[in-house]
């Protein structure tokens, strides 16, 4: 069965494809590079044996677009993850956001169902749940007022893909997930952005390693054991498993109008204090830290319930923080080489 994923060589895109190949699927990607520079394609064909096809283009463009589908009309499902994620620049850049992953979205729908491709997984995000009430976050835990722009894209395209698919018979999964980190366990491939990261984890392997003379702690007045943000981290690869689990669901589930979200988290919320701490531990690296003001966009505590994503998909995280901290780091010294 072939199956596109969009943002193929970003971070997630890239091991979820790995993930995919493992278990039987063709793929080909699609990744325009804004944000990645597209040597997850070698780490993938190390890793798998396999050389996957990308089409470096901007989804926005509506006749590119059509052109992957035209050219691959046995595509019989589509993981969407294009989109630029980063909270603190989608508040300074809300139009940008907005453009890049709505109108991207609507040109992959578009194509889905005039293409009647089978199956649709979405990446969405925890940010839809804005600061919630009560924790943990589960399927039916109110989602309110995103914090950021970056947020109300992921609630507006969960919303978009229900009214769009509604009416025909794609399946769907919205994949709502915490904070993905780590690399795959060869050292092969990881996070590794075009621009400077802006995530936690690769922020501390950039520190310990030297490319930043020392790194942030944004607030230590949370409400929190430590009073430090509290975070749910999901290995990446855990996080890709998912997705192809999320597809083998769709493909077996005889229900011709399904539209569901799941939640994907480890169920426990770690502090940055405490991930620094587990970072130090498993590596032996001591990290050059100061604590600053709290950051625009930023909620005090959140991590999942994913007893829905255990009971249907037959998901169960396997790593902790330690193994994203040890796998993070092992990359970091590898990317850090080559580089």
């Amino acid at each position: 069965m072939k199956i596109l994923v969009t943002g193929g060589t970003g971070y997630i895109g890239s091991h979820t494809i790995v993930d995919l190949i493992n278990n039987g699927f063709d793929v080909i990607s699609v990744d325009s590079f804004i944000n990645s520079d597209g040597s997850a394609l070698k780490g993938i064909e190390k890793i798998t044996g396999k050389k996957i096809i990308n089409y470096q283009l901007d989804l926005r463009d509506k006749e590119k677009t059509k052109q992957i589908f035209t050219e691959n009309p046995d595509i019989e499902g589509v993981i969407h993850f294009a989109a630029l994620k980063a909270v603190g620049e989608s508040v300074e850049k809300p139009l940008l956001y907005f453009d890049n992953n709505i109108n991207s979205l609507l040109n992959i729908l578009e194509n889905i169902v005039e293409n009647e491709v089978k199956y649709f997984v979405f990446s969405s995000s925890c940010t839809v749940y804005g600061s919630p009430d009560k924790l943990p976050v589960d399927e039916n835990t109110p989602v309110k007022e995103a914090e950021s722009p970056y947020g109300r894209t992921k609630q507006i395209s969960e919303q978009i893909s229900k009214d769009v698919l509604q009416n025909t018979s794609v399946k769907a999964i919205m994949l709502r997930y915490f904070n993905p980190a780590g690399a795959h366990e060869s050292a092969e491939m990881g996070e590794s952005p075009a621009l400077p990261p802006l995530n936690l984890v690769p922020i501390i392997t950039e520190t310990a390693i030297g490319k930043r003379k020392s790194m942030m702690v944004y607030g230590d007045d949370y409400d929190t054991r430590d009073g430090s943000a509290i975070r749910d981290y999901i290995h990446v690869m855990d996080l890709a498993d998912a997705h192809t689990k999320s597809l083998q669901y769709l493909i077996n589930n005889t229900d011709n109008h399904l539209f569901d979200f799941f939640n994907l988290g480890i169920g426990q919320g770690v502090t940055v204090l405490e991930a620094i701490n587990a970072f130090e531990k498993v590596t032996g690296q001591k990290l050059n830290y100061s604590i600053s003001g709290r950051r625009s966009g930023d909620i005090p505590a959140i991590y999942a319930d994913y007893t829905k994503a255990k009971k249907l998909l037959n998901w169960n995280p396997k790593r902790n923080i330690e193994d994203i901290m040890r796998t993070a780091w092992e990359w970091e010294k590898v990317r850090s080489k080559e580089g």
